[in-house]
């Protein structure tokens, strides 16, 4: 049985080569589709590996209490527009004391500006730089990493130490590359030393994360003052586990602060970090979605034409197969040839789409940032789409080859 095999898979190279640009261009066919579901599927897994590390980094076991969920509110259809009033400080700092859950750490913070100067000896950056009024478990809360100096401590929070930790680009754009620690900078004419670096985090929707000074609260309140500023509230629970109970004991002691009777519905928001992720991931499905189709589209096409070539070399080779039947071969071994012939061009278009799938899902990763990752799944259904398209490809014109009477075959000019 195995040197049968290898006797059709030797049969089937021989036959390729005298067709070979015919062969190439079914094979380039075969190709381009699962390059399309190759590609695609690689980005998607790239995109979902970036997100699951860039949540994870965050704690898939931390809440926020906001003035609104994170999805838009309609007001339209008869729908009645629900206006939450803003967290007030007030608010926020009842709450943190109040909320006395257990492994649970709570922090109180709020975007002070995004047009702050910050200078440096001489030199100044635009007036872009961010500042966050941040206590001592705003950092680990939020996923942010130290990278050079060190964290707030409850003694720099409690005491309006004037002391910052800097985005990464501070570094750069500003301290010129030298050792950031210790060295002194100026916000709106207040010095503050700095204690702590950030390590890089990018740009999200073409804002810079990287171009934020971290100063403690009372300080950022002391000198950034404005009406209705708006604290976010965030709290991570050491143990996964405890979340639910947590976000429950939360959405009490949050009623509490604002006086809610029973029968009122909450005039604030809970986000829980490992909703947001399942609602993205759940966004990317319809890029995979998207992916099948067009390859399955495209892979129809080539079907289609891996079935044409075959039907040619049917024809073409009619009196070869008159010969072998004549010879004594059977149906099973002319459309066990024939069919060989179809699956080593399939394997073959398989093989080089996903070739230039993964290549073509690298460098879109590589541009866009994504952390590439071998794409496992879709090189198994690649595998297996192309064999399928073999199959089918190949089922109708081996059962022709097969019923083809030898003596017809024979006159066959």
């Amino acid at each position: 049985m195995l040197g049968l095999f290898k006797e059709n898979v030797k049969i089937a190279l021989g036959s390729i080569r005298t067709q070979l640009l015919r062969t190439i261009l079914t094979v380039l066919i075969i190709a381009i589709g699962i390059t399309a579901l190759v590609g695609i599927l690689t980005v998607v897994s790239a995109l979902e590996n970036t997100l699951s590390k860039d949540f994870a980094s965050m704690g898939s076991n931390t809440f926020s209490i906001n003035q609104y969920e994170n999805s838009t509110r309609r007001n339209g259809g008869g729908e009645r527009e629900i206006v939450n009033p803003i967290i007030s400080y007030p608010e926020a700092k009842a709450f943190k004391d109040n909320f006395d859950y257990p492994l649970a750490h709570t922090s109180v913070s709020f975007t002070a500006t995004t047009t702050a100067e910050v200078k440096f000896e001489t030199d100044k950056t635009d007036p872009e730089a961010s500042v966050v009024g941040v206590d001592d478990y705003f950092m680990p809360n939020s996923g942010l990493e130290v990278v050079k100096g060190r964290n707030f401590t409850a003694f720099d929070i409690d005491n309006n130490s004037y002391v910052c930790v800097l985005g990464s680009d501070f570094e750069k754009k500003l301290l010129k590359d030298l050792n950031p620690i210790d060295k002194i900078i100026s916000i709106r004419g207040a010095k503050f030393k700095v204690i702590g670096v950030l390590k890089e985090k990018g740009s999200t929707f073409g804002n810079s994360q990287d171009l934020r000074v971290m100063i403690p609260i009372q300080v950022a309140r002391s000198l950034f003052t404005a009406p209705n500023i708006n604290y976010t509230t965030s709290v991570m629970v050491d143990k996964k586990e405890l979340l639910s109970n947590a976000v429950d004991n939360a959405v009490i002691a949050m009623r509490k602060v604002r006086k809610l009777s029973p029968v009122e519905d909450a005039n604030f928001a809970i986000s829980r970090s490992d909703d947001l992720i399942n609602k993205i991931l759940d966004i990317t499905q319809y890029l995979s979605l998207s992916a099948w189709v067009i390859g399955i589209i495209t892979i129809f096409g080539s079907s289609i034409a891996l079935m044409n070539i075959m039907l040619v070399s049917v024809t073409e080779r009619t009196r070869e197969i008159g010969v072998r039947k004549a010879l004594g071969a059977k149906k099973s071994t002319i459309a066990m040839q024939f069919f060989m012939e179809t699956l080593v061009i399939g394997q073959l278009g398989g093989m080089f789409g996903i070739v230039f799938g993964i290549l073509i899902g690298y460098i879109i990763s590589v541009l866009i940032k994504f952390d590439f990752v071998i794409p496992w799944l879709a090189i198994t259904a690649a595998f297996v789409v192309s064999f399928i398209v073999a199959v089918v490809s190949g089922s109708y014109p081996a059962i022709k080859a097969a019923k083809l009477d030898p003596i017809e075959a024979l006159r066959y000019e």
